[in-house]
């Protein structure tokens, strides 16, 4: 079993930067993809970028291109969401999913997700 925990949300005003961290504990989770979704009220979950567990190739949603950047330290079970350009639609809910995907956009191919972490960003 992997335990996720997403923390670095927040309240930012538009054009800001949040970092978002997704720690893992339990069994580590070096061997797997790690995936950011999101999901606004009334909205469903939605891809925003993934990596894979070794970090060589990472993807994005069209959304979010050029603005997030997503990276893993696996010696420190740690994955991240650098968040620059800030718009009020990427508020949202935002999760860490963890597994062995066979599409890393489809949140349905996780086997592992942490509670969430809110973000807002004022217009």
């Amino acid at each position: 079993q992997v335990q996720l925990a997403e923390s670095g949300g927040g309240l930012v005003q538009a054009g800001g930067s949040l970092r978002l961290s997704c720690a893992a504990s339990g069994r580590t989770f070096s061997g797997y993809a790690v995936g950011w979704f999101r999901q606004a009220p009334g909205k469903e979950r939605d891809f925003v970028a993934a990596i894979t567990y070794s970090g060589r190739s990472t993807s994005y949603a069209d959304s979010v291109k050029g603005r997030f950047t997503i990276s893993r330290d696996n010696a420190k079970n740690s994955v991240y969401l650098q968040m620059n350009s800030l718009k009020p639609e990427d508020t949202a809910v935002y999760f860490c999913a963890a597994g062995i995907p066979r599409s890393m956009n489809r949140d349905y191919d996780y086997d592992y997700w942490g509670q969430g972490t809110q973000v807002t960003v004022s217009s």
